[in-house]
């Protein structure tokens, strides 16, 4: 298992626990049963193989981190969103934002454009083009106003994207 696929399972975990208002423990717990995974198998390949203990504990300690910061990095989010509300953003643009910029925050051996690089390649599974742009016009927004970092010339936002113009999605 990849660390980019380790990521999309916290990722996940993340959405269902925002989702279900479970306790992340329990929601692992429960996900990672060998009886609950081996369902998954059939139905995602993102599921064909049962992390390794060094895979188990970067997806907890990143879906644990993300939840245990969630109001702090939603802040983030709510700044560099300019004019956006969290509940008209995507909630799996939510979710990858949160996990990016939590990796930025508080997991050091994470280097920032790669947490920003995977979030913005990973929701470009699930979400359409417009908000792949808003993710990483927020993304950098968050880098330049908290780091005084910009990106890399190709992972800006294309020219006149930027967090105002994603249209509200669900």
């Amino acid at each position: 298992m990849t660390r980019t696929t380790a990521r999309e399972i916290a990722i996940q975990l993340g959405f269902a626990a925002v989702s279900s208002k479970e306790d992340i423990s329990a929601l692992m717990e429960r996900f990672f049963s060998p009886e609950h995974y081996e369902t998954l198998r059939g139905e995602n390949e993102l599921y064909a193989e049962l992390p390794d203990a060094k895979q188990m504990a970067y997806i907890r300690r990143l879906t644990e981190l993300t939840m245990e910061n969630r109001s702090e990095i939603d802040g983030f989010i709510e700044r560099y969103a300019k004019g956006w509300k969290l509940e008209r953003i995507s909630k799996t643009a939510l979710a990858v934002m949160r996990c990016a910029i939590c990796e930025i925050l508080y997991m050091d051996d994470i280097p920032n454009a790669a947490a920003i690089n995977e979030a913005v390649e990973l929701d470009k599974g699930y979400d359409e083009p417009d908000t792949v742009a808003f993710v990483n016009g927020v993304l950098g927004g968050f880098m330049r106003g908290e780091f005084g970092q910009t990106l890399p010339a190709q992972e800006e936002p294309v020219q006149g994207e930027t967090a105002q113009d994603e249209p509200a999605r669900e």
